[in-house]
């Protein structure tokens, strides 16, 4: 199928007092893709995420989901999307088991057809299946959560910051059951802190900032538009106040900075200049190079470098 699994347009949203958290929303999901969703916190993300899951009423545009308008079909439209919130949400009385159950029951699934157990053992949580929820660790929680999101089987996981102070342990382990089931053709809307994450994960990246879409692309390109790239030189001696001068104002460099008495790091355009050329200019003020270390810009850097030109 070619259609969208959500397709978005024009999406607005204002709330009152004059608050505008969405200014005109464009673009589309793939179905079948992992797609990130990318911004500085307050720039209108969870917004986004809220009026999918039909928590909040959009003040303009369209969405739809799995090809359900969320106006028209709205019944239709959530019983084809699974929501793990930012916010650890449980009911403390409850074993995870028994709040599977619920869930289940609240979408009316019959019991024959319930994946409890199969649910919790996907989201390493089985043997905790029977204790009090209040009892779990706070990355057994959001496990709990993600479990509870896909209790319908949707075919779209929406995931809003799922590994916010999670270990790097379960951190894996949550990524490894998303990557399996997006493997089994859930497709999978990610929003994070963690840009690595973004960047191992998704196949596209969408860049919201002050309610603004501002960059959409496939990961490689986003990546791509990182033209920054960092040498660190360690020199055969300190470096003076006369070399300084001459050395900040070298025309290869983007930036240059003194990081230690010995070493200087410095940012060129990977489109103007080399490393080769970068360390001869240095050379050249009657340097020898001792040791080079070089960093390629990632995802990060593309990051801060979008939000920072939007916001001046």
């Amino acid at each position: 199928m070619t259609e969208a699994a959500i397709s978005i347009s024009n999406l607005s949203k204002t709330y009152a007092g004059g608050k505008k958290a969405l200014d005109d929303v464009t673009f589309d999901v793939k179905r079948g893709e992992i797609f990130g969703l990318l911004g500085p916190n307050g720039a209108g993300k969870s917004t986004l995420i809220n009026i999918l899951s039909g928590m909040v009423s959009k003040s303009g545009g369209k969405a739809s989901i799995w090809g359900f308008d969320i106006d028209q079909d709205h019944r239709n439209a959530k019983a084809s999307i699974g929501i793990v919130p930012q916010e650890i949400m449980f009911d403390p009385f409850f074993t995870p088991s028994e709040s599977l159950e619920v869930v289940a029951g609240l979408y009316g699934i019959k019991k024959a057809d319930r994946r409890t157990m199969e649910l919790l053992r996907a989201v390493h949580l089985e043997d905790k299946a029977h204790a009090y929820s209040r009892t779990l660790s706070g990355g057994m929680k959001r496990r709990l959560l993600v479990a509870k999101a896909m209790v319908h089987s949707p075919p779209i996981l929406v995931l809003d910051e799922p590994t916010a102070g999670v270990d790097i342990e379960l951190r894996q382990q949550l990524w490894e059951y998303v990557q399996q089931l997006n493997n089994a053709g859930v497709t999978i809307v990610l929003t994070t802190h963690y840009l690595e994450e973004a960047e191992n994960l998704c196949d596209r990246i969408a860049i919201i900032n002050h309610g603004k879409l501002i960059a959409l692309k496939d990961t490689s390109e986003m990546v791509e538009m990182a033209r920054e790239k960092l040498v660190e030189l360690t020199l055969d001696r300190d470096i003076s106040e006369e070399s300084k001068v001459v050395t900040f104002a070298h025309e290869e460099f983007e930036k240059a900075e003194i990081v230690g008495p010995r070493t200087l790091a410095i940012t060129y355009n990977k489109d103007k200049a080399n490393a080769g050329g970068v360390m001869r200019a240095v050379q050249k003020q009657g340097f020898e190079i001792v040791d080079v270390t070089t960093r390629e810009a990632d995802l990060e850097d593309v990051f801060l470098n979008l939000t920072r030109a939007k916001a001046a």
